[in-house]
């Protein structure tokens, strides 16, 4: 039997957000702002860079709203994990309108012949390193999409595979993808996630200093 061809793909990293709730707290004016966060003795967006390297993934695409900041920050990480070339900085210049814009950037933005996409939030520090090779195997014919779950919840970053790309470039406002994935049926596959890291994410300043 052949052995069956892997798909190439691609992870992206949304980090385009307004973070008003961080912001109304008084922690910083952007989303940009809170990303650059102190999160574990680093900047929060650390995390997400970290879990999007470590994915199965030939670039990692990070969404911004133009912060220059954070592309900067974002380039040192990669850098340092000696990965330079392999982060392109995507600017979404209509982000203020919500995740979905974003996400209809990012996918935009991928290669041509891109097989699927892992989509990471920028804001979600935690998620378990080996998390993203348990999707990848689990994107397979009949599978449209692949999230992971803890604890009866479903949690990111989620791949989605090249039949729901349309459906991500038409997406407004911010609505996110839960509608696409709302219409996928058995096409969506679970996988259980190690820990509550595919579910945490950082919404206040209190949770920066949220333990394990």
């Amino acid at each position: 039997m052949a052995e069956r061809k892997s798909a190439r793909c691609d992870a992206v990293v949304l980090a385009a957000g307004a973070g008003r709730r961080f912001a109304r707290q008084g922690a910083g004016s952007s989303g940009g702002r809170k990303l650059l966060a102190p999160f574990e003795g680093r900047p929060l967006i650390a995390g997400a860079l970290d879990a999007a390297f470590a994915a199965p993934a030939r670039r990692v695409l990070l969404v911004t709203d133009g912060d220059a900041d954070l592309a900067e920050a974002a380039a040192g990480h990669a850098a340092r994990l000696g990965r330079p070339d392999d982060l392109d900085i995507v600017v979404a210049v209509d982000a203020a309108e919500g995740m979905g814009v974003s996400l209809r950037t990012a996918v935009a933005a991928l290669p041509p012949d891109s097989d699927g996409v892992f989509v990471f939030l920028g804001d979600m520090p935690r998620v378990p390193p080996g998390l993203a090779r348990d999707l990848a195997r689990a994107l397979r014919p009949g599978v449209d999409a692949v999230a992971p779950c803890f604890a009866g919840r479903r949690g990111h970053p989620v791949l989605f595979g090249r039949a729901c790309y349309p459906a991500l470039r038409r997406l407004e406002g911010d609505v996110g993808a839960r509608e696409v994935l709302a219409a996928l049926g058995g096409r969506l596959a679970l996988v259980d996630g190690p820990d509550d890291g595919v579910l945490f994410d950082v919404d206040r300043p209190e949770d920066l200093a949220r333990d394990r």
